[in-house]
């Protein structure tokens, strides 16, 4: 019975200390100096960093696949919210930072993840997909040779998907415009 007890109260350490450590921030007294830290990036994914007006403040490459982690300082910047996005191969994962009196503070309750849509073209069958566990709409734009043949929003589901069939006779240059959650992916097909 003490061993179980014991063990009892091992696993309600450890489930606490787990969870206080999810719901983190971090932050550097009086410094506008901060870690920004994502796991499990590859080599060619890319880190932007931007104010809460979408401006662009710092965009690089990961340069090696793993944990990525990289100080930055932000003594030139105003205090305000600004966002670190890690944009991966088929998802933007989103962390919000605060500068305010001189402290910056990257919280990780705040983390959003947004998934891309998934556009693929197979012998002319067009696929349009995307994962919206947030119910965000996509808006799917379909241009032949820079002339709009196609628009539509789907929406409905936490999983969004088309099939769209491609004229075996039209040659020339396609371009999927799909919209979401604020942001715009485009993709190219030439037949």
């Amino acid at each position: 019975m003490k061993t179980l007890k014991k063990i009892s109260f091992a696993v309600l350490l450890i489930f606490a200390i787990s969870t206080s450590a999810s719901e983190k921030e971090t932050s550097l007294d009086n410094s506008k100096n901060i870690k920004v830290e994502f796991k499990n990036v590859k080599k060619g994914h890319t880190i932007v960093i931007k104010d809460n007006n979408g401006v662009l403040i710092y965009s690089g490459k990961v340069k090696t696949s793993g944990n990525y982690a990289k100080m930055f300082n932000f003594s030139a910047l105003n205090d305000g919210l600004y966002t670190a996005e890690l944009n991966k191969d088929f998802e933007i994962i989103i962390k919000t930072l605060s500068i305010k009196d001189g402290t910056v503070t990257i919280s990780e309750n705040t983390t959003e993840k947004i998934f891309k849509p998934v556009i693929r073209n197979s012998k002319n069958i067009l696929y349009v997909s995307k994962l919206s566990f947030n119910n965000k709409p996509l808006k799917v734009v379909i241009y032949f040779n820079d002339e709009i043949i196609l628009s539509e929003t789907v929406e409905g589901s936490k999983k969004l998907e088309r099939i769209y069939k491609l004229s075996n006779n039209e040659i020339g240059t396609y371009k999927v415009v799909a919209s979401s959650d604020n942001r715009t992916y485009v993709k190219e097909i030439l037949l």
